[in-house]
């Protein structure tokens, strides 16, 4: 990922109603939800919706696949991981045993944090989040 990449889904996200929409996709996990079910869960008039789930295609933040007179969207997850990897990279300098202070400070679920040991993620130097 690149800079430029990278303030194109920070501007994109910009908007409580699209942190929303992308929340209730990433929860919805693989199977996605076509528009009308994104609209009634969130109480978003669909022309409204319409416009956010256009600019988050745009911006690369969900897939979407036409199934008969429905769109299904997806949250694209490789994207916000990339994201996260970009923001991280070089956390603690090349130290990654250094971000273990800042893990533990951090509300994420352990489970969900990356290792620390550099020989099993070798793209980054330290993947701590906060």
């Amino acid at each position: 990922m690149n800079k430029e990449i990278a303030t194109q889904v920070f501007e994109s996200l910009a908007s409580g109603v699209r942190l929303d929409v992308y929340r209730l996709l990433v929860k919805a996990g693989l199977e996605g939800m076509v528009a009308g079910q994104i609209a009634s869960t969130l109480a978003i008039a669909p022309n409204n919706l319409s416009f956010h789930l256009k600019a988050m295609t745009h911006a690369g933040l969900l897939s979407v696949a036409q199934e008969g007179r429905f769109q299904r969207y997806r949250a694209n997850i490789p994207l916000m991981l990339d994201l996260i990897a970009f923001l991280t990279e070089e956390c603690c300098a090349g130290h990654p045993e250094q971000c273990a202070s800042l893990r533990s400070a951090s509300s994420c679920s352990p489970a969900v944090l990356p290792s620390l040991a550099p020989e099993l993620n070798p793209t980054t130097s330290c993947d701590c989040k906060d």
